[in-house]
């Protein structure tokens, strides 16, 4: 069935569902969504049955919007809001979303700019049009957000016609003859890096991550036949933040791809930020990255959000569902259903099959799932990590005994993720007094990627939502931590004689703000480099963490000998990675079983013996395929 065909079927199915009172005034597609503009909005959102029923007779998602034409100028709009909610309601930002005619109100007393029983949303409503939305304020702003809202409204126009065009791709006729799946490994097969996969059935091509190598400047096989022209793929799917998942993807923009990119809401905006640092990174280390700051507006132009559960079409045989991953905010286990009953394959990206301090446990709970592709970063048979409670009482050791010698902790983190998890340690350990309370240094992103967390609460866990909501206590505002936004911040870190603590990126001290402080302090036994994360091969890192006493640092005209005499320590429990006792669980309580397990994502030795154990425990059809293996799935 073509495009043209299904918008005549879905004006069809409207005209016999929709009661003539209601005024439809356009039906079109936006991305894989038919959406039906209305100047009764509100006959609609008093029926929800209608909505429904138009989504089961078009097997399609719908979505019903306000006509532009009953849409008051936003600036008119954002002068009557404020009009009508009482000041007491302290709101902090208004911001339109006019893709879809919302309004979301961001206050810090979300009850008082409701009003009794709706009262204040439903006069909204009448007064200006737009749909309005009322959201608590995050307790930190988040430029990078703030950023992409306000760029978003700038290209509005362009991305309307944009997801018009997906929506005819998405919708297009399907080929004749026998049908097949196979999945193409591009990057990250036996080895930690440049993730890449490429998922390609008789009528669609999907591209699964596109990521960088942290140890080497290896970049996924994109020059494989199978992928070129980049034209023709149908969409990609990022399964989370990560530079070694999604820091190569707007570089594929500036070679001719200009199709769909489907992420979570976080991951579009934690990406965008790790991505800009890495240029500003590799432009102070005299590198160069293969794009530029437009590229990324590009990316963000085209990111379609999905949340966790929801489904959409984003082939004309391929449906994507995503699922909580556990790892960063925002991270997803990428579900495709493939044809009408064909097949379908998930993709963890990166999991945790626990739950921690941020996030609830990986879902491993599937309608339906023949084929599974999982990571293997601790899948070694002696990858056994602490508990995160052990983590805890281990950092508290650590912090310890330096400040007990005087001494300096330095924490190299990734900005997402692992950084915050570390922040509510050092923030239970000082406020129950278990420590000396210090100030606790943050360098590079992290601040910022800590707001980012706060803007999007439902991808936290219950009882850090509920903690932080209904009882106000939020470990990331605590008073010990402290934002270093200036080089003369960090050179008074530097000089200061006192114990600290500083968390910087690079995790893997492969480059940012994390180097200058490992200088000055490397050559004092009494400081303390704590590892909290994952350290690929060729990384500085790696190689501390296997011993390494002397460091050279700098260019090869200029170099700096940089003696290691601080203590090297690793605490593994923070990992966002499960160990190898969780991902055996991972598989064992999963329902339905798969009938396929691909393993990737990890050392060769590692990927090879878990492919084994898989097999050897659950008597299933395993593989740990090279980098450039194709495996047909059907």
């Amino acid at each position: 069935m073509s495009a043209e065909s299904v918008l005549k079927r879905a004006k069809e199915v409207v005209e016999n569902i929709v009661p003539a009172s209601i005024e439809i005034t356009t039906i079109e597609f936006e991305g894989s969504v038919v959406v039906i503009y209305t100047r009764n909005l509100e006959e609609f959102a008093n029926n929800n049955d209608i909505v429904r029923q138009l989504a089961q007779g078009l097997r399609r998602r719908v979505a019903v919007r306000p006509d532009p034409s009953i849409l008051a100028d936003e600036k008119e709009a954002e002068e009557a809001i404020r009009g009508v909610i009482p000041e007491e309601a302290e709101v902090t930002d208004i911001f339109f979303e006019p893709n879809t005619g919302e309004v979301t109100i961001e206050a810090l007393a979300p009850g008082v700019a409701i009003g009794k029983h709706g009262a204040i949303l439903n006069e909204i409503k009448r007064s200006i049009g737009w749909a309005p939305k009322v959201v608590r304020s995050p307790p930190i702003p988040s430029k990078t957000v703030k950023e992409i809202r306000e760029y978003l409204r700038s290209v509005h126009d362009e991305r309307k016609e944009f997801l018009k065009r997906v929506g005819n791709k998405v919708n297009r006729a399907l080929n004749s003859g026998e049908q097949w799946t196979r999945i193409t490994a591009l990057g990250g097969f036996r080895q930690v890096g440049r993730s890449c996969s490429l998922l390609t059935t008789r009528d669609s091509k999907i591209m699964i991550d596109c990521g960088i190598d942290p140890g080497s400047d290896n970049t996924p096989f994109l020059q494989a036949p199978e992928v070129q022209p980049l034209e023709q793929l149908d969409a990609i799917v990022v399964t989370h933040a990560h530079l070694d998942h999604s820091g190569l993807i707007p570089a594929l923009f500036k070679y001719g791809y200009d199709g769909p990119v489907y992420c979570t809401p976080p991951t579009r905006d934690m990406m965008t930020l790790l991505q800009l640092d890495a240029i500003k990174v590799s432009k102070g280390e005299a590198k160069n990255l293969p794009y530029e700051s437009p590229h990324i507006r590009e990316l963000i132009k085209r990111c379609i959000p999905l949340r966790f559960q929801e489904t959409t079409d984003i082939a004309p045989d391929v449906r994507l569902t995503f699922h909580n991953a556990g790892h960063i905010l925002g991270s997803a286990i990428a579900h495709f259903h493939i044809g009408d009953g064909l097949y379908n394959i998930a993709v963890t990206g990166d999991i945790k099959f626990e739950k921690t301090w941020l996030f609830n446990p990986a879902t491993n709970k599937f309608p339906r799932l023949e084929t599974l592709v999982i990571e293997s970063t601790y899948g070694g048979y002696r990858d056994i990590q602490p508990s995160r409670r052990d983590a805890s009482q281990q950092m508290k050791e650590v912090i310890l005994r330096a400040f007990s010698g005087n001494g300096k902790i330095l924490i190299p983190v990734f900005a997402v993720g692992r950084s915050q998890e570390v922040m509510m340690v050092i923030e239970s350990l000082m406020r129950s007094g278990e420590v000396p309370k210090r100030d606790v240094w943050l360098d590079g992103m992290i601040w910022e990627a800590t707001a980012i967390h706060t803007a999007y609460p439902e991808y936290l866990n219950s009882q850090l939502r509920t903690l932080i909501f209904q009882k106000g206590e939020n470990p990331f505002l605590s008073d010990i931590f402290k934002r270093v936004d200036s080089m003369a911040t960090r050179e008074k870190i530097l000089d200061d004689p006192d114990p600290c603590i500083v968390l910087s990126t690079s995790g893997m001290m492969n480059g940012g703000p994390v180097m200058e402080y490992f200088k000055a302090w490397a050559p004092e036994p009494s400081n303390i480099l704590v590892f909290v994360g994952y350290n690929a091969d060729g990384t500085l890192g790696r190689k501390l963490h296997r011993g390494m006493r002397e460091v050279v640092l700098g260019n090869k005209i200029n170099p700096t000998v940089v003696k290691v005499n601080l203590s090297v320590e690793n605490v593994d429990g923070f990992s966002g990675h499960s160990d190898r006792k969780q991902l055996m669980n991972y598989i064992g309580s999963m329902e339905p079983r798969p009938e396929r397990i691909i393993v990737g994502h990890g050392e060769e030795s590692k990927c090879m013996d878990l492919a084994s154990s898989f097999h050897k425990k659950y008597g299933m059809e395993t593989r740990a395929p090279m980098n450039l293996e194709t495996i047909r799935l059907k």
